[in-house]
């Protein structure tokens, strides 16, 4: 049968292990909560759809495209003319994008500015 000796009787490199552990141990708290804080600050938190309040709902998946004047041929034939149409339509789209001041900032991502309408 093995026994365990715990009291004062650990050699120098297990006191080393011991504190090298413990001392690994407050570095990854200490990374992770200021990672945690970049990750809020910069406003990255609010474009995260994996979080249960940012899942889209049932109604919200069944939405119809608008946007069926931009597609493309199915046989893969693009001509200068279709791609000069898809770059004059997509052009206020674009523009909307390039106004935005703080992308990833909690009030772009509103319902209002990504034209959703409740």
């Amino acid at each position: 049968m093995i026994k365990f000796n715990l009291r004062g009787n650990t050699s120098s490199g297990g006191k080393a292990l011991i504190r090298l552990g413990i001392l690994a141990t407050i570095i990854a708290i200490i990374t992770t909560s200021i990672s945690l804080y970049f990750y809020h600050a910069s406003g990255d938190i609010y474009i995260d759809r994996s979080r249960p309040g940012f899942l889209p709902e049932k109604h919200e998946n069944s939405q119809m495209d608008e946007n069926l004047t931009y597609r493309f041929s199915e046989d893969g034939s693009i001509s200068a003319k279709d791609l000069e149409e898809y770059l004059q339509n997509i052009k206020p789209v674009i523009n909307n994008i390039n106004d935005v001041k703080k992308p990833f900032a909690k009030d772009s991502l509103s319902d209002q500015s990504l034209g959703i309408a409740k």
